[in-house]
């Protein structure tokens, strides 16, 4: 990461100071042994280069030596001041493999990690946890960054050593604030298809431990075109089985040479999705049995479920940013305070990865659904409860919604009194994540619209609220009331009868807003939504294929919502609102 260059008046008089300098020492103060004259000068052109940059320091270096060939009547040697010039810029080329290591405190550490993806997510989450880990002397290893699709590049990786900056900001301990780290745990970004070799011979890397991808929810994939020989095979699968093999190979089926694979990509049970498609490849390849018995012991295949906001590179304010750091960064990375990776494995690995042992929000399981269980239920549940009830009361952003006192009590009443009480992890972990999420959400820094977030409600809704909705009346034996206006909320928000663009057009305040849902989704709504209250709301409830079951045979439910729906047209949303829960 290095300085900016700023080509200001001052710049200017300095290098033309450090020239006179080099003129001086080179023309003036020199020692004349006839066939030989020894001078310093070239000491000024590389400081111009060291301080002020590469095209800096080989412009004093040009000026130089074409201003001291007219003071000494020379004719301009061209070898001689393209020489001249590369004093002032090879130092100043040279000058970050240095400067870094020095600035940042970077150390050389064994390769561990070989990371397939080099995206914000994970440089802001896994690598950002591993950096302090080193950093406190629990886990001595660094990560490689595999490029695993063919377009992109890694320059502004190897431009900057791999080093960034993580900005993580929210509230912590009541406060907004934004905590800086540089990044020095990445040892190296490779390509796989640009540099397979390089690629390739980190499967022989006696120190490699560990395997990470997030390469999107669309990543791990069987694909059954790909071939050992290609060099790599096309899907993630694909590259980690001929990976995994090599390396087999290499170490003779070495049971201590096994890999850990710790997947984040977004769906359920990663990792073991991810073992079916290796072994689906080692029988299409007809790998031998050595090598599937050696995937079976000496290789561990975790299933993980991640949670952190990260915002990625923050555009607009880059350059105040860099400013402020005295360094350019093309690769800040920006992202929430909070985090959680729960790691779900057969083989207990805690010893080994001791991310924890750091102070890290690392949990290790053999079971990890009651906390994927917990978030989807508490975190993504909340969100869908009340952003259309909060829209439509005229909040934009879910920061708004929580500084509305009507929405932020509403959202805590669905979390503590209806969702909460309906799962089965210990109540304090329940509460504690409640309150983390709902600081997350107060979080000044994220700017989250409240219609990105409705998109495709009618499936949220099902996966999200309705366990706790069912959980709660099967427990309580009567309805959750905040969850229950959520469905009526829902169908207010999928009012409309015109689709255009492929989005349903609802109004608030008489002005348009697209409902983005599938097509079937969109065309049930527009046919139904201007019905009167107590068929609309027959029709979406008995709906068997938004809900896999028909909700009016469930007791009272219709009667409450199509109320609901009946205070929601005759008031308006708010009022509605005000009428339900704070009489």
């Amino acid at each position: 990461m290095q300085k900016k260059q700023y080509w200001n008046v001052k710049t200017l008089v300095f290098m033309a100071l450090l020239i006179a300098m080099h003129l001086v020492l080179t023309r003036v103060l020199v020692i004349d042994l006839g066939a030989y004259r020894i001078s310093v000068g070239s000491v000024c052109t590389i400081l111009a280069g060291l301080w002020l940059g590469p095209v800096a320091g080989g412009v004093c270096g040009l000026c130089a030596d074409i201003i001291g060939c007219f003071m000494k009547g020379y004719a301009v040697n061209p070898f001689i001041t393209v020489a001249a010039i590369l004093w002032g810029v090879l130092p100043a080329l040279a000058k970050p493999l240095f400067a870094n290591r020095k600035k940042t405190g970077k150390v050389e550490r064994p390769v561990k990690v070989l990371q397939f993806g080099e995206g914000n997510f994970l440089r802001a989450f896994v690598d950002y946890m591993i950096d302090i880990a080193n950093e406190q002397g629990k886990f001595n290893g660094d990560i490689v960054l595999v490029k695993p699709i063919e377009f992109g590049s890694l320059d502004r990786f190897h431009d900057q050593e791999c080093q960034y900056t993580v900005q993580l900001r929210g509230i912590v301990d009541g406060e907004p604030k934004r905590i800086n780290r540089i990044v020095t745990s990445v040892a190296d970004a490779v390509d796989a298809y640009g540099e397979y070799q390089k690629y390739a011979d980190y499967a022989k890397l006696d120190s490699l431990r560990y395997i990470v991808s997030n390469t999107t929810e669309a990543g791990i994939v069987y694909d059954d075109t790909d071939r050992l020989e290609m060099e790599p095979p096309k899907s993630y699968p694909g590259k980690l089985t001929k990976f995994l093999y090599e390396r087999y190979k290499h170490f003779n089926g070495a049971m201590d040479k096994g890999l850990v694979m710790l997947p984040v990509e977004l769906i359920d049970d990663n990792g073991i999705h991810l073992k079916e498609c290796v072994e689906k490849l080692a029988v299409l390849w007809n790998l031998e049995e050595g090598f599937k018995t050696w995937l079976d012991e000496a290789c561990v295949f975790t299933s993980t479920l991640v949670d952190r906001i990260v915002t990625g590179y923050p555009r607009d304010e880059a350059e105040e940013l860099c400013k402020e750091f005295g360094y350019q960064d093309n690769l800040i990375v920006t992202g929430e305070p909070f985090a959680l990776w729960v790691i779900e494995s057969a083989k207990d690995i805690s010893k080994e990865f001791p991310l924890p042992d750091a102070g890290l929000p690392v949990i290790f399981t053999d079971n990890q659904k009651p906390y994927k269980q917990r978030k989807v239920r508490i975190l993504n549940g909340a969100h869908t409860s009340f952003v259309l009830a909060s829209y439509l009361c005229g909040n934009d952003i879910v920061l708004e919604s929580m500084q509305d006192e009507l929405i932020f009590n509403f959202m805590k009443a669905t979390i503590f009194d209806e969702v909460i009480p309906t799962l089965t992890l210990p109540k304090q972990d329940l509460i504690d994540f409640a309150e983390a999420v709902i600081t997350r959400f107060n979080n000044p820094y994220v700017k989250h619209a409240l219609l990105s977030i409705s998109l495709n409600s009618v499936s949220k809704w099902r996966a999200r609220c309705m366990p706790s909705f069912l959980e709660y009346i099967k427990n309580e034996g009567k309805l959750p009331t905040h969850l229950t206006f959520s469905l009526a909320a829902l169908m207010a928000f999928y009012t409309g009868t015109e689709i255009r663009d492929k989005a349903l057009i609802g109004h608030r305040d008489g002005t348009e807003y697209q409902i983005l849902d599938d097509a079937a989704v969109l065309e049930f709504f527009a046919a139904n939504s201007s019905k009167d209250a107590a068929e609309y709301t027959h029709a979406v409830l008995s709906n068997e294929h938004f809900w896999g079951e028909d909700l009016t045979k469930l007791a009272g439910v219709e009667e409450a919502v199509t109320g609901y729906m009946e205070d929601i047209r005759a008031l308006g949303m708010r009022a509605a609102m005000e009428k339900t829960f704070n009489a």
